[in-house]
């Protein structure tokens, strides 16, 4: 055992391409004692659900490919399993938390550990160039499962510092943010994420490892992002037509961007007005902007 400030932890090992890998964070047993002594109650509004097994905090932490001096950026650290496994690769850790019911717990697990600052602030109102500055930064975390979407592509288009996303979000978002024209869960967020970046999905993850245990499954999700966009549009306007168009997924283009395009100009940028939102690549999207521009 080692002592993690104060409070316990645990080593885990995984022994992964015949290297064992081992690095302190929480068990089940104690993210539940944590939970009692501080009279924490997991709040659905807040999507509260933490990773409970340590091999799979490992495994997270070994497949983000994080080390020594790698500036991390870690939103909803909850009660530091994820972070404790952070720091062990000598990570500089920024822990964001908006719960002041968690930032107790969390200093007490975290207490001594050097390279990490938390911060008590609403990951959806903080001033990111101010906290962040102009270095490169990834984010590994177990994103609250009310912001994930919001916060992914508010980052992309706003942040340019994370240049790379590791987090586990519930597996319907990460199927959003991985798809492609045709997919089912091809959409707004799917568009947004692919002109920023490269998505991929790396790993499911079962709902058995958090507590609470969620309805649903997870996944893992890497996204690297583009050193510039993957096409040249107005942003603007090509955004207004996707959200346009994905606001009535089932009708025809010709129908769904009515007032904002002709049937002439969507014949114009090479696209069949018949089409449907669903259908359409990004760089179709950049096309059917690039008429209005």
């Amino acid at each position: 055992m080692a002592e993690a400030s104060g409070l316990f932890a645990v080593v885990t090992c995984l022994r992964r391409t015949g290297r064992i890998l081992c690095g302190v964070t929480l068990t089940r047993s104690q993210v539940r004692d944590l939970l009692g002594r501080f009279d924490i109650r997991p709040k659905r509004s807040l999507g509260q659900h933490f990773v409970v097994e340590p091999n799979t905090v490992r495994r997270i932490v070994e497949l983000a490919e994080i080390g020594s001096g790698d500036r991390v950026l870690e939103v909803g650290p909850g009660l530091g399993a994820l972070t404790l496994a952070l720091l062990e690769t000598g990570a500089e850790v920024t822990a964001v938390e908006v719960d002041d019911r968690l930032i107790e717990a969390l200093k007490e697990v975290l207490v001594g550990r050097q390279g990490l600052r938390i911060v008590h602030a609403d990951a959806m109102k903080i001033d990111w160039s101010h906290l962040l500055g102009e270095d490169s930064w990834s984010m590994v975390a177990n994103l609250p499962y009310n912001i994930s979407t919001p916060l992914i592509c508010n980052l992309l288009e706003e942040v340019s510092a994370v240049s790379r996303f590791f987090v586990m979000v519930q597996l319907e978002v990460a199927d959003r943010l991985v798809a492609s024209p045709g997919d089912t869960a091809y959409g707004l967020p799917s568009v947004r994420v692919a002109y920023h970046a490269n998505a991929r999905k790396i790993m499911r993850v079962p709902s058995s490892v958090f507590w609470p245990r969620p309805r649903v499954e997870s996944a893992l999700v890497e996204i690297v992002r583009h050193q510039e966009a993957a096409v040249t549009a107005d942003s603007d306007v090509l955004f207004r037509l996707v959200q346009a168009g994905f606001a009535q997924r089932r009708k025809m283009l010709r129908r769904s961007l009515r007032g904002l395009v002709e049937e002439e100009e969507i014949f114009a940028a090479g696209i069949d007005p018949t089409a449907r939102a669903e259908d359409l690549e990004l760089s179709e999207w950049a096309a059917l902007a690039g008429v209005l521009t």
